[in-house]
């Protein structure tokens, strides 16, 4: 690893990363002082401060779990638990990821398909990029449970596209969740895309007409070509924003699985520690897939001739 390397990207990211479990710590002390004061004195005892403070870090159902509570929860329920087993966390990560990446593909491909006809007819440029932008300002959470309960009985129903897709109960259900990652997930790629799309310079265009370029090798050409940057960008948007939707998707249908189902589960019962370990592990999924599409940006840019920064 080279030294400025070490200098300029590792170091910052542990600092920040350190000093926000300082901050963690110090916020879970506060936070839970309170109701072990309150049960200190019913048991009529009186703990040192250090005892007080190692108290307050060893709640089982605290407020705001410690760190190390939170890091021990990931631990046994990830490497100590079956793959299979319901309380796996890696179970229900996978069951979320499915409809994440289920619904990132819808999204991807409505997204591009929207974005090459805003860019290529005037009408639906004016027409349909309002109605895009209108449509994420509807709360998620709002119309998740229709969306879902709607989808879900329309895929398992007595109707044509029933019968044509054939789904069964899990099937219907996955695609039914996939539908909010799609709502959210489409919307960074049509902006991008269109983006992408206009993004070559009149020059270039003039140059491609100049060679009597048809309007559809202009768009293989150098349209798309120009667009890609673009893309990869709006997906690290788009595959974040589809997990969030996956998991919005488990929270108001009741879920039997996924990390939304974990939240549900841990709210239910008071188990905060189970909430923010599942929270780590979303985040940790998050972060590996926009890891991924980085990675995938990288590849395709070198495929096009790109040149490393």
């Amino acid at each position: 690893m080279k030294p400025d390397t070490f200098k300029n990207k590792i170091v910052p990211v542990t600092t920040i990363l350190l000093a926000l479990v300082v901050i963690w710590y110090v916020a879970a002390v506060l936070m839970n002082a309170p109701f072990q004061r309150d049960m200190d004195s019913r048991a009529g005892v009186t703990p040192t401060t250090f005892e007080f403070i190692g108290k307050t870090l060893a709640q089982p159902k605290p407020i705001l779990p410690a760190p190390h509570q939170v890091a021990q929860n990931v631990y046994e329920n990830t490497v100590l638990r079956s793959l299979s087993s319901n309380r796996s966390l890696v179970y229900h990560g996978w069951v979320t990821l499915s409809s994440t990446l289920l619904g990132f593909g819808f999204g991807m491909v409505l997204g591009i398909l929207l974005a090459v006809l805003i860019v290529h007819n005037r009408a639906m440029d004016r027409s349909l990029m309002p109605w895009l932008v209108a449509s994420q300002t509807i709360p998620i959470l709002a119309i998740a449970p229709m969306i879902v309960i709607i989808s879900y009985n329309v895929l398992t129903g007595d109707n044509a596209l029933a019968h044509l897709l054939n789904l069964d109960s899990d099937a219907s259900r996955l695609v039914s969740k996939a539908l909010i990652s799609t709502y959210l997930s489409f919307f960074p790629v049509a902006v991008g895309m269109v983006k992408g799309l206009r993004s070559p310079e009149i020059m270039h265009l003039d140059l491609m007409r100049t060679y009597y370029a048809s309007p559809m090798q202009t768009f293989w050409k150098l349209r798309v070509p120009a667009s890609i940057p673009f893309l990869f960008t709006s997906m690290k948007v788009a595959i974040a924003a589809s997990l969030v939707g996956a998991i919005v998707g488990e929270l108001p249908t009741g879920a039997v699985a996924g990390i939304g189902s974990k939240l549900l589960a841990g709210s239910y019962y008071s188990q905060t520690i189970d909430i923010w370990a599942a929270l780590v592990v979303g985040s940790l999924l998050a972060g590996a897939l926009v890891a991924i599409v980085g990675l995938a940006a990288k590849i395709v840019d070198r495929a096009m001739g790109g040149r490393p920064a």
